[in-house]
Order: structure tokens, then sequence, then C-alpha cells
């Protein structure tokens, strides 16, 4: 008997302790790095690990490097040496856009280009999946071991920790009920938890669907500022209301409501993107500039929902081809896809210009 956590919860406690500024020791193969997110990283922090007396790294994605003209010597990501007088607001200033055009020039910028990249990679990973920038302070350790139950901190082994990083999380059924709503008082509201501490997913059952025949479904990413507070930036809460609509007319259907949040990097990243927009950046531009890519969802969550759900056909309402392909490379068929065209207004019109031409929606 263990009374150990497992590689997932200690995935969990290593993206808490990421949002509070708290350092986690990432190890393989013999090497061992201490990991900072350098959004919440804070000045007395970054004094102590400069007193660590070894070479500070900031690490961010190729995104990030293209923005500040760094070279990414290591593809998807590039090591930038800190300068020796490099304090906390020059690590934040490269760490996110927000300033960026007020202080264009941000160097010069030193990426290294020896030794490996692979730790540096599982941190950028890590403090995405915490929703946070995708920028990293990581330092190399001695003796690190001692170092983390001298400190009390996280150790995540990076070989253990790749598979679960890579693939989604199992997902438990919790609880369901009937929910009489608006768009059909034959309603029933499924909650589903990932077994990583994750954000639950919910799924919308409307009437009774059969599991032997496709099931007129959507697959909603959450959008508090459209679906909430009825944003006309995005054709999110209209589209919300009309699947539920359509699904409530013909009397069945489902609603998989996916707590991914700006494509997928959370809503505090998504109004850091809506202020870049603000400064003639398209949605995508956005995304890139803050180091993220055009969308970071992973629609497999979805998948899974359904089959947990017993449905192994749909009707998909979107205008999203990558749904499509997801949910077949997935094993759920894709016998139809509905267009769900609501929701253009005079403030989305360019922010739907922009979906159709690079991230193409078929609108």
């Amino acid at each position: 008997m263990s009374f150990a956590p497992d590689i997932l919860e200690r995935l969990a406690r290593a993206r808490s302790d990421l949002r509070m500024g708290v350092p986690i020791l990432l190890i393989k193969e013999g090497q061992a790095v201490l990991v900072l997110s350098a959004e919440t990283l804070k000045a007395d922090r970054l004094e102590d690990v400069r007193g660590l007396g070894h070479e500070l790294v900031l690490t961010i994605t190729s995104r990030r490097a293209e923005t500040l003209k760094a070279r990414a010597y290591d593809g998807d990501l590039a090591r930038l040496a800190l300068p020796a007088d490099a304090g906390i607001n020059w690590i934040k200033g490269v760490a996110d856009p927000q300033d960026d055009l007020n202080k264009p020039m941000k160097g010069p910028l030193k990426s290294l280009r020896d030794g490996s990249a692979d730790l540096h990679r599982t941190a950028i990973k890590l403090v995405k999946s915490a929703r946070l920038l995708p920028s990293a302070l990581v330092v190399e350790l001695d003796n690190a071991a001692a170092f983390a139950m001298a400190n009390g901190l996280t150790v995540i082994p990076a070989d253990l920790a790749a598979p679960h990083l890579e693939t989604t999380s199992p997902l438990n059924s919790v609880v369901h009920a009937r929910l009489p709503m608006e768009a059909a008082e034959a309603g029933r509201l499924h909650i589903f938890r990932p077994e990583d501490g994750g954000e639950e997913h919910y799924a919308i059952e409307i009437g009774r669907p059969s599991r032997d025949e496709p099931v007129l479904a959507r697959l909603h990413s959450a959008c508090f500022t459209g679906d909430v507070l009825g944003s006309l930036k995005c054709d999110c809460g209209p589209q919300l209301n009309g699947a539920l609509a359509q699904m409530g007319s013909e009397g069945a259907g489902v609603l998989l409501y996916l707590n991914q949040e700006g494509r997928g990097i959370g809503l505090a990243n998504k109004m850091r993107a809506y202020s870049l927009q603000d400064q003639g950046f398209d949605t995508v531009e956005a995304n890139h500039r803050l180091g993220f890519e055009d969308d970071e969802r992973d629609f497999r969550i979805g998948s899974k929902i359904l089959r947990e759900m017993g449905f192994s056909s749909v009707r998909l309402l979107t205008n999203n081809p990558r749904k499509i392909s997801m949910m077949e490379s997935t094993g759920i068929t894709v016998a139809e896809r509905v267009a769900l065209k609501v929701g253009e207004n005079a403030h989305n019109t360019a922010y739907l210009a922009t979906k159709a031409a690079k991230s193409g929606h078929l609108l």
C-alpha cells in the first residue's frame, strides 16, 4: 500500500504550484532543473534563484520568439540566456506582449543552442497546461533530491510525465440529473471530471437520443464572454443557443460544453489576446504573439465523453473541419456536418473572416 501521489496527482500539484509562483523540479536521466512560471515569478524569488549561482534561462515558444526576433534553435522553443542585470520587469516584458508596441526592442536576446532542451520543452508544456503564459525560467541544479527535500518542492520525472502531457486525462462520470431548460424541458446535465485535476466538462442531453443512430451533437468550447456576457466580439453565445434550440426542435441531441476557454488558452490569456486585438492584431496573430498556436484545444475530450455516453456516430453541428477530423480520428463517425451559421454582427465580422481565412472554418 502506498499513500504517495501518482504521476497524475503530482502533475496536478505542479500546475497549482506554478500558478502560485512556487518552483517545481523536473528530472530526467541524472539532469535536474528548477522551473518557475515567468508570469507568476516574484522579485524576491528571482533573487533567491540568482543566489544558486547557476545560469538562468528564460524559455519561450517559437511563436513568441518569432515576435521578438529571437532565434529558436530548438525548433519549437527558444532558450534565452538571462542577462546579469535583467530584473523581473525584463522577464515579464519578454513573456508578455502587452507592452510590445511601446517597447518593441527587447534585446539583444541571446539564444542558446548547445545542450538538451528536453526539460525546457516539458516546462513549457506544464505552464501551458496550467493556463499560464507559455514562458518559464529554468535553472539547472545539483543535488536535486536534497534540494527538493529541503525546500518541500514537487518533483516531476519528465519521462513519466510525458505521456500524460501529450494525451487527454481519463474522464469519470460524476453525476447526472434532470434539467428542464428554455430550449427543451426534457433536458439532462451530465458532469465529467478528469483524473488530472483539470476543469470539469459537461454534457447537455436533450430528450432521449438513440444510441443506435447518429445523434445531433455539438462540441462547444466554454466562452464566458460570449455565453454569459453576450459579447459581440465572437459568435459563441448565438452558436450555443442556436444549437440547443435546434436540438430542442428536433427533440433529441447532445451538446458537450468543454472547459477550453479561449481556444484552450484560458480566460486570462484570452483577455490578453483581446487586448492585442485592440492594438490591431487579428485573433490568430494575437495568439502567436502570446506564444500560443492558433488553437490549443483538444477535441479528443469530446469523443471520450460521447463514447462514455454510448454514442458512436454523430451529426455534428459545426463550421470547423478540425472538429470533424478529430472526431473521426478517435473513432466517432461523423455521418453529417450540420452548418451553424449564426451570430454575425458589426463587431465580429473581421473575427469571423479570420476564422475562415486562417483556421479553415466553413462560413
